[in-house]
């Protein structure tokens, strides 16, 4: 009876070990597979459960979406990242009934009749607009023995935050030209002008010289506006940690605008707290952010006669504390179709009473630009006929600071 049980032993650890062995040497892809249902022996050209655990493990890690198939187009693994390109992807199935780019399906088949890695872009339009590169790669395995099986890699880049700034710049560019063409027409007309039959004639003179002024004026600002955002925009990652108290840049702001509300016969009305109201933040930026958003409510809001401007503290959706600044106008207000496209860079509601104005339409962009960098963001209400509301929101600091101005 002990000789059946020594026996018995021996055969069960002589069977454990095989089977451990086995499942190593068929991870180096050399031989058969063990598993819980028994020892599986490759059949041709099959992958062993082995090695398809360990590609599975290996594109699990990788960053941009991946998919295997075998030379059957058969799904054989594929990560997470790769269901928001392909959510219908069913390992075992053929990969083409899901991944029906034409482009995506051209490489693959060229890749598996040519086995050479091959590169393709394409482009969705649903659920939304994206544009991916592809890299489709021919990969053998060792499957056992002397046998090989053939895959294919395929990895995705998406290059839709690229494609979406090439455009931006694109847009920019094509603006900004039409922009400064426009005043620089208008000097090069007149200089012709004065060069040729006004000559002598001094009241044109005086004329033509007050246009040019106001156009070379309106070409400077433009320029200005665009080195602003440009500054902003290379540091938008960087987020400002100086205290800054903004009652004070309030009335900076509301005092260097003073002669402008004057001509335009705008009372300016502030209501701000007692105390201090500070954040983290560039001094220069919030005042820059704040000139543009009282100077618009003085230049298109001055059929209301008066400009009001709130500071307070407030709470987001999430509960965190908040500084609000409001600057408010009771002029002829903004038809809600423009709401959404304000802060674009060069968009106008009216082009020809933004340009009257010496708008560059870049004010409102460089506003949005700079509470980005704070953390904070923009709010706009309006009703037309009524006026509009532009709110900045600065998130306050969670340590009490005391000493603005310094880091």
């Amino acid at each position: 009876m002990a000789i059946d049980d020594d026996r018995r032993d021996f055969s069960s650890a002589t069977g454990l070990a095989a089977r451990l062995r086995g499942a190593w040497q068929a991870l180096l892809g050399r031989t058969a597979v063990a598993t819980s249902a028994g020892v599986v022996l490759p059949a041709g050209r099959t992958l062993a459960r082995p090695q398809t655990i360990l590609i599975e493990q290996l594109i699990g890690g990788l960053p941009g979406a991946a998919i295997v198939l075998d030379r059957e187009g058969k799904v054989i693994a594929f990560n997470d990242a790769a269901t928001s390109i392909a959510p219908a992807l069913r390992r075992g199935e053929p990969a083409l009934i899901t991944l029906r780019m034409p482009e995506l399906v051209d490489a693959i088949r060229r890749a598996t009749k040519r086995r050479e890695p091959q590169r393709v872009e394409f482009f969705e339009r649903v659920p939304r607009d994206r544009w991916f590169e592809a890299f489709v790669t021919p990969v053998r395995l060792a499957s056992g023995g002397e046998g090989a099986v053939d895959i294919l890699l395929m990895t995705f880049n998406d290059l839709t935050p690229l494609r979406r700034v090439e455009e931006m710049r694109a847009d920019f560019i094509a603006n900004a030209s039409h922009e400064l063409r426009t005043p620089l027409a208008a000097l090069l007309g007149f200089i012709e002008t004065l060069q040729g039959t006004a000559k002598d004639d001094t009241a044109a003179r005086a004329k033509f010289l007050a246009i040019m002024q106001g156009q070379a004026t309106r070409m400077a600002r433009l320029i200005d506006d665009l080195l602003s955002l440009s500054r902003i925009e290379l540091n938008v990652h960087l987020q400002p940690n100086t205290p800054v108290d903004l009652v004070p840049i309030v009335r900076q702001v509301v005092d260097g605008l003073h002669t402008l509300a004057r001509d335009r016969g705008v009372e300016i009305k502030v209501s701000a707290p007692a105390d201090t109201l500070v954040v983290l933040g560039d001094r220069d930026e919030l005042i820059r952010a704040l000139e543009n958003l009282v100077e618009n409510a003085l230049k298109y809001g001055a059929a209301g006669k008066r400009v009001d401007i709130a500071l307070a503290r407030g709470q987001t959706r999430s509960a965190t504390s908040e500084a609000r600044v409001s600057v408010r106008d009771y002029g002829p207000g903004i038809a809600p179709e423009h709401l959404p496209r304000l802060t674009e860079r060069f968009y106008r509601v009216d082009v020809a009473d933004s340009r009257a104005q010496g708008g560059t339409g870049l004010g409102l962009a460089l506003v949005k630009h700079v509470l980005n960098r704070h953390g904070g963001r923009l709010t706009i209400e309006s009703i037309l006929g009524a006026g509009a509301a532009f709110t900045m929101h600065l998130p306050l600091p969670t340590a009490d600071l005391t000493q603005p101005g310094e880091t």
